[in-house]
């Protein structure tokens, strides 16, 4: 899955199946906030986006996220924000604003960019409103080649203030996401925890904060934990999917278990672990396999 458009063994994960395949459920709810996103158990739950959330709920999930959440119908946004409500689900991440193709955002700082800026904030605060959303995901742009780093950083940090300002009026917190240069994003601006840490550290406002996914981060830096502990100050939300192959935890080298439970243990974590992958298999299979994979990863 582009964000453009755990370790336990087989039979450990295959005897956490939460059901039969497209049985209804009341199962118990997870430990960490784990957030499906609309389509990944269509299968099971059929197209609509409503009936997907209450199917996420059935099967113990208290999360959910959507990037696409802001292009869709305000009457739309509305509905989801009332079936969050109705299962008790907090509502994770939208991208309110993402350019992956120019160098815009750590060139410009002119009056009619910081324009265009404000007004993608604006609908966002819009949007939040009506999806009961507290956190949205900017991605700056690429890098450019005729700027040194450090003046790609200044303008970044002025143009994020801009975008603060008006986040922290509506309480809403916009959450940078680094994406690695390697397997998926090659030349984006931002692309690794610490150098975010130190631009949330310039912008110093409680509405610019970081998104830490950690298959990104495991492909450009690695140290998974360490740099967690290190940010932790900085860092709102985390997304995660296992490398290499982007799918469910238990497909890759990541060690989820653990990091699920330093998370849920020691930084006694209640934000959004956003599920920001693929399923392994098709069907409705691969929809209990997921199921499967974050029952045997929450168990700790």
């Amino acid at each position: 899955m582009r964000r453009r458009h755990f370790l336990a063994s087989v039979p450990t994960a295959a005897s956490a199946a939460a059901l039969p395949l497209g049985a209804a459920s009341n199962a118990p709810k997870f430990k960490l906030r784990y957030g499906p996103h609309p389509g990944m158990f269509r299968h099971s739950a059929g197209e609509d986006i409503i009936d997907q959330i209450k199917f996420s709920a059935d099967q113990g999930f208290t999360g959910w996220e959507d990037n696409g959440a802001m292009s869709r119908e305000p009457a739309m946004q509305d509905k989801i924000g009332a079936a969050l409500a109705k299962h008790n689900m907090k509502m994770g991440v939208f991208v309110s604003y993402a350019d992956f193709k120019t160098a815009d955002f750590v060139t410009r700082t002119d009056r009619e960019f910081q324009d265009k800026l404000r007004e993608a904030m604006r609908k966002a605060v819009e949007c939040a409103k009506r999806v009961n959303a507290k956190w949205h995901t900017v991605v700056p742009s690429t890098v450019s080649q005729k700027l040194d780093p450090g003046y790609e950083t200044a303008n970044c940090i002025t143009n994020l203030r801009v975008m603060a300002e008006i986040c922290e009026r509506a309480g809403i917190v916009m959450v940078l996401e680094p994406l690695n240069w390697y397997k998926d994003h090659p030349g984006l601006f931002l692309r690794s925890v610490p150098q975010s840490v130190a631009i949330c550290k310039g912008v110093n406002s409680p509405s610019c904060k970081i998104l830490d996914d950690l298959y990104h981060q495991q492909i450009d830096v690695g140290n998974l934990i360490p740099n967690m502990e290190k940010g932790w100050d900085e860092i709102a939300y985390i997304q995660v999917g296992d490398n290499p192959g982007r799918k469910e935890p238990t497909t890759g080298e990541i060690n989820y278990q653990k990091i699920f439970e330093w998370l849920y243990k020691v930084k006694k974590y209640d934000g959004i672990v956003g599920m920001e992958h693929g399923n392994s298999k098709p069907g409705k299979e691969g929809e209990m396999a997921v199921i499967a994979a974050y029952r045997a990863c929450d168990t700790f």
